[in-house]
This record gives C-alpha cells, sequence and structure tokens, in this order.
C-alpha cells in the first residue's frame, strides 16, 4: 500500500476527484474493508481521499483505477476538472460506456463539502472569518468555472444544472454574508451592493465608469488599479 501525499488545505480538485471515486465506488458495491484486504489503500487513506484532504500517489491511484473500472489517468483528469467516460456497472469490458455525469456529481458533493467548511466559520465580527470566507469562496469560483466548462462542452443535463445551481447558490449565500463582515473585501461589498441594486455586471460598470473585466476582476479578489478601486467605492457608497 502507498501513503497518501496530505495537504492542509482543501484542493477543490482533489475534493472533486475524491467525491467522484467515492460515488463510482458506492455505484460498484466496493466497500472501504475491500479495497484493504485487496492491498489497494487502507481505509484511512481511501477516507481522506474521498473526503479531498489527500492526493493518492500515482501507483495507488492506478490500482483504484483499475478496481474503479477507470481508464488510466482519469483520478488526475477529474482533478483537473476534465469530462471522463466510463463504463456503467453490468457493462462488459471493452463495452462502449454512457458518459456519467462525474464532473456534475463530484460539483455536487464538493460544495456540500465546502458547505461543511462554512458552518465552521466564526462569526462575522472575527477578525478571522474575513480570510477564511474568502480562501471558501475562491475554491466556489474554481468549482462554478469547473461546471460551466463542462456545461460549455456536453450536453446540458439536469445533472450539470443541478451542479451549477448548487455553486452558485452557495457561493452568493456566502458572498451576502461575507460582505456584512468589518473586514470585508472591496470585491465582496461590490457584489453585496451590485445584487441589492439588482444590477448586472455590465450595468455595474457603466454606473461605476469602469470596464465590466474590472468589475469581475475586484468580485474575483484580482488586484485592480486605484483609480478604479475608488470608482467602485464611490459606486458601493452611493448604493449603500
Amino acid at each position: 500500500m502507498t501513503d497518501p501525499e496530505s495537504t492542509e488545505m482543501l484542493d477543490p480538485g482533489m475534493v472533486r476527484a475524491g467525491a467522484a471515486a467515492a460515488a463510482r465506488r458506492r455505484e460498484l458495491d466496493i466497500s472501504q474493508r475491500s479495497l484493504a484486504t485487496d492491498g489497494i489503500i487502507n481505509a484511512g487513506a481511501l477516507i481522506a481521499f474521498e473526503k479531498g484532504r489527500s492526493w493518492p500517489r500515482e501507483r495507488t491511484r492506478a490500482k483504484l483505477e483499475e478496481m474503479l473500472r477507470w481508464p488510466p489517468g482519469t483520478i488526475a483528469r477529474l482533478r483537473q476538472g476534465e469530462s471522463v467516460t466510463v463504463e456503467r456497472r453490468g457493462e462488459s469490458p471493452g463495452q462502449t460506456g454512457e458518459d456519467i455525469p462525474l464532473i456534475a456529481q463530484a460539483v455536487v458533493s464538493a460544495v456540500n463539502t465546502f458547505g461543511t467548511a462554512v458552518e465552521s466559520l466564526p462569526p462575522v465580527e472575527s477578525p478571522d472569518f474575513t480570510p477564511r470566507a474568502t480562501k471558501i469562496l475562491a475554491d466556489l469560483r474554481q468549482l462554478e468555472a469547473v461546471a460551466a466548462r463542462a456545461a460549455r462542452i456536453s450536453k446540458v443535463s439536469p445533472a450539470l444544472i443541478k451542479a451549477l445551481s448548487a455553486v452558485r447558490t452557495r457561493y452568493d449565500e456566502l458572498m451576502l454574508r461575507a460582505a456584512r463582515a468589518p473586514g470585508a473585501t472591496l470585491g465582496q461589498r461590490l457584489y453585496a451592493a451590485r445584487r441589492g441594486a439588482n444590477l448586472t455586471i455590465l450595468e455595474t460598470a457603466q454606473a461605476a465608469g469602469v470596464s465590466e473585466e474590472d468589475v469581475i476582476g475586484a468580485e474575483a479578489e484580482e488586484p485592480v488599479p486605484p483609480a478604479v478601486a475608488r470608482e467602485i467605492e464611490s459606486l458601493i457608497e452611493q448604493l449603500s
């Protein structure tokens, strides 16, 4: 067995891959104990991987992919947000598999995982709230990008719609909550002001006299020129 390479912070890609592997394992009715008994991966390491807390080494991933009837490299591709085609349970090896929305399924599972992190946040008045919330929001933006990309390159299925809805709802809730904190970022306050006024990104940019890219960048916590920041601050005051 190979020990996993652990990480201190949740990586959205690891959460996504782990959630997809867990769902596939349950689909094939493979128990955690059987994987440990067969020398694939011990139960503790498997749980950590499926919860997105650790990343198995390449040799262990290869063994897992074989047990899960996945093509080599599938776990790594899932971490990168790529779509994969796998065999449905009951199909014979080599049979053309149906495209299962693993990305959508994994995104929903990842949103639920980050939901636990959101629930553990301290009160908005705490100095630790804004840095922690900002990190979770960045992860949610990455998840949204993965789901949106999957929707662009494949058929828009109910599963993908559910995934996009789940991540965007969680993001919206946390952004509005973060905007109430004393240490709220410019982007968080802009997002809340824009949402409160029911403005689109284009309308917000026009009202502030900045570009759409400036608004998108500010809300994504990207650095903006001082002049742009002043215009945005002015608009936030007007909308408050």
